[in-house]
């Protein structure tokens, strides 16, 4: 496990959503793969398992686009219970395909992001 510091890129998406339901609750919906499958659909990932889990607290999955050029990113989705007795949902979204990289780069008059042709 890393020490939690992550360098914050301008295209990762974080999100939180509060839930009257308490955390195990959840935890369930997001770990266990039968429920998670409802919302979360397996192809949807590179690996249905897991690449990282904290039980009760955090979970990472590794997922995959359906569609050209099939970037991979990583979505962690992290549970807390908050103040009103239920649970905050912390779900961080990061492309990690080293291609995004070379798909996008300073433009030769620098006016912006050039995207490559395919």
């Amino acid at each position: 496990m890393n020490d939690g510091k992550t360098e914050k890129r301008e295209h990762d998406i974080e999100l939180e959503y509060d839930f009257d339901e308490p955390p195990q609750k959840v935890w369930r919906a997001i770990s266990i793969p039968e429920f998670r499958e409802s919302w979360l659909p397996g192809d949807a990932l590179a690996d249905p398992e897991a690449t990282s889990i904290t039980p009760g607290q955090e979970v990472r999955y590794r997922m995959r686009d359906n569609a050209p050029p099939f970037l991979e990113s990583t979505v962690t989705f992290t549970v807390t219970p908050n103040s009103s007795g239920g649970t905050s949902l912390r779900i961080s979204h990061r492309l990690t395909d080293a291609r995004f990289d070379r798909m996008t780069g300073a433009a030769a008059n620098s006016n912006g992001p050039l995207m490559l042709a395919a």
